[in-house]
């Protein structure tokens, strides 16, 4: 039995080939145009604010939205929902949980996933901004609900028209394989 168990861990198929070139090229371009949209309304348009526009798990995002444009983890419904979702699960035990710092991040983290599962949202960083709504600066605690719209929900609307602009450009690349 321990011996079946400990099999599973070696895997079953061979590493994915390489991508090419161009397509470094165009994923590189995607981020960095992404990216850039989300930061610089952070940095040069909401300064003066108690707005955020950037978080951490958008990075991820940018991975997967474009880097991995096919994964049915990046398309649209998962970005914007897993985002969203999880940012409203990540306030809500913030404020249910946050005297015990430890029990409302994993009560965070976990009940995003598995609301992400059961609405076909599915989108890894989605966890992280989850967990970000409850590990966050005191800024990101005052946003409460708005910490769904704002940044999660806009900032993942930014990140998809760049993603729809720019991986559509070369032929090689669609984006995205389904909406709904």
């Amino acid at each position: 039995m321990l011996r079946e168990y400990f099999s599973k861990m070696k895997g079953t198929t061979k590493s994915p080939p390489a991508v090419s070139l161009l397509e470094i090229v165009w994923s590189w371009m995607g981020a960095f145009l992404g990216i850039a949209s989300v930061a610089y309304i952070n940095f040069n348009l909401l300064p003066d604010s108690d707005l955020i526009m950037i978080i951490g798990s958008f990075g991820a995002s940018a991975v997967l939205i474009y880097g991995a444009v096919r994964s049915p983890l990046a398309q649209p419904r998962n970005l914007i929902g897993g985002h969203v979702l999880s940012a409203v699960i990540g306030v809500a035990s913030y404020q249910m949980c946050n005297e015990h710092m430890w029990l409302a991040s994993s009560v965070a983290v976990a009940t995003a996933i598995a609301l992400m599962h059961a609405t076909k949202t599915l989108h890894p960083p989605g966890g992280a901004t989850a967990l970000i709504a409850v590990i966050g600066s005191e800024k990101i605690h005052e946003l409460g609900y708005l910490y769904a719209l704002i940044p999660a929900g806009l900032g993942a609307v930014i990140m998809l028209a760049v993603a729809l602009l720019i991986n559509n450009i070369p032929r090689t690349r669609r984006y995205p394989e389904f909406w709904l």
